[in-house]
């Protein structure tokens, strides 16, 4: 996945829109655009922002995997859960054994 992709799944699952993003990271709208398009690419002092402003990591919207060899998606799934109350918690426990289950019985057939 690259930085566009990444930032647009960033945004829509904050139910924000690009203006209300680039408003609050005091960056033209169109900039956030071309970033969500790929036809530009942020400097360094505005990835830092829209890392902090979307608590990842730079590795995570550059899609590079971090030291512990997780992929973007494997620190995404955890920074969602990590922000989830503990009975949330369990509930989504039992939903990934769910689908892993059904995941085993699709290959089986």
């Amino acid at each position: 996945m690259d930085f566009g992709n990444t930032l647009r799944i960033l945004i829509e699952d904050r139910d924000k829109s690009q203006k209300e993003v680039a408003n609050d990271l005091n960056i033209a709208p169109t900039t956030l655009g071309n970033y969500v398009r790929n036809l530009r690419e942020p400097d360094f002092e505005t990835l830092v922002a829209i890392a902090n402003y979307f608590e990842v990591s730079t590795d995570y919207l550059l899609n590079h995997k971090n030291r512990n060899g997780l992929s973007p998606q494997e620190e995404r799934l955890l920074h969602l859960f990590s922000k989830l109350p503990e009975e949330q918690k369990e509930i989504f426990f039992e939903i990934g054994k769910i689908l892993n289950k059904k995941r085993k019985l699709l290959i089986r057939e």
